[in-house]
């Protein structure tokens, strides 16, 4: 995902409707997946061709139709004719780059969103485009690139979880929404700890590999709350959005998602805040360290000036210096540089210099 949206040169002036795909292709092909329930009954199969879905519609059930791979048009195109489905609806989904935001038409409501997910190899932060379309019997959701971020609601289906099973096609698009959020909290408590951590090596030793970490950090959390941010708008969108296609009582549960997406930005703002601070630290605690050297070299310095002083005196080329013919002059001059020494080493301590 890139960090900032691009605009390709060749997708201006496309009409709004077009079913040409906008983005990185991420698949190498095309997988349906649909599974098939209500209470008592469950179905889950590999779907070869769109118009095998049609049987599904005629059912007194809930269908859930996935596609993964959004870069073949006429596939496409197929799912908009088959399921009578503007295409308008699908030039949206196919435009990967697009804000997340939710979007009321005549037979259905259609939901972007970007998902994050942690790699645990790679500690890498994958994110994709997700979309959801919402219809009264049918809920489609395409993403571009096979994953099984959405297994746990798998799960929750095949064990015959009742809320989930008695629910309707609203209901699930909470129970995905609610995943998807689920990781923003996941993704950003990963990175939370790893900028935690940075904080006793900051105090302890500051140096250069420091503030390229926290410089590293500050990227991903600009990427991440660039994501974050517009997904807060749109699930509050979705909460106040009045449409016969979500049930009254599924409406508390999208304040649930309201409360949890609020949850991660507050959670972004917080590390924002704590690796300014620690940018702070690094560049205080940098300065009073050049400061304690610049104290140490100034107290030499100023040590050393009535010594070279008097160094200077004694070694002036005069025809008459008595102290040169004393016999203890040289071991005097040692000693008052001593006492010279030591007097201005206890007048800064006392001046609280040191």
């Amino acid at each position: 995902m890139a960090r900032f949206v691009k605009k390709a040169k060749q997708d201006i002036g496309l009409a709004p409707d077009d079913l040409i795909f906008r983005g990185k292709k991420k698949a190498s092909e095309v997988l349906l997946r649909i599974i098939d329930f209500n209470e008592n009954t469950l179905e889950e199969d590999a779907v070869q061709l769109v118009r095998d879905v049609l049987k599904y519609k005629e059912k007194d059930t809930v269908t859930w139709l996935n596609v993964d791979g959004l870069h073949n048009e006429a596939i496409m195109k197929e799912i908009a004719e088959t399921l009578d489905l503007d295409t308008l609806v699908l030039a949206e989904v196919m435009q990967t780059q697009a804000r997340p935001r939710v979007i009321e038409y005549d037979n259905c409501i259609l939901i972007t969103i970007k998902m994050m997910q942690q790699r645990e190899d790679s500690h890498q932060i994958i994110v994709e485009n997700l979309s959801i379309i919402l219809t009264e019997v049918m809920l489609i959701s395409f993403q571009e690139r096979r994953g099984d971020v959405f297994e746990p609601v798998r799960e929750r289906i095949r064990k015959q979880k009742k809320r989930i099973r008695n629910g309707g096609t609203d209901y699930l698009a909470f129970a995905l929404l609610d995943i998807v959020i689920d990781n923003y909290l996941y993704v950003l408590s990963v990175l939370g700890e790893k900028i935690e951590a940075l904080e006793d090596t900051l105090v302890v030793n500051p140096n250069e590999v420091i503030i390229n970490e926290i410089n590293k950090y500050k990227r991903e959390l600009n990427f991440l709350r660039k994501n974050i941010k517009p997904a807060k708008e749109m699930i509050f969108s979705l909460g106040k959005l009045e449409t016969e296609f979500i049930d009254e009582s599924t409406y508390v549960h999208f304040k649930e998602l309201e409360d949890n997406i609020s949850q991660a930005n507050e959670v972004s703002d917080s590390y924002r805040d704590i690796l300014s601070d620690q940018l702070n630290i690094y560049h205080t605690t940098i300065s009073s360290k050049l400061n304690d050297v610049m104290k140490v070299l100034t107290i030499f310095s100023v040590i050393f000036i009535p010594l070279t002083f008097i160094a200077g005196i004694y070694g002036t080329n005069f025809d008459f210096l008595p102290e040169l013919h004393y016999q203890y002059s040289y071991f005097i001059m040692l000693g008052v540089m001593v006492v010279i020494a030591l007097a201005m080493l206890i007048y800064f301590k006392r001046n609280k210099w040191l």
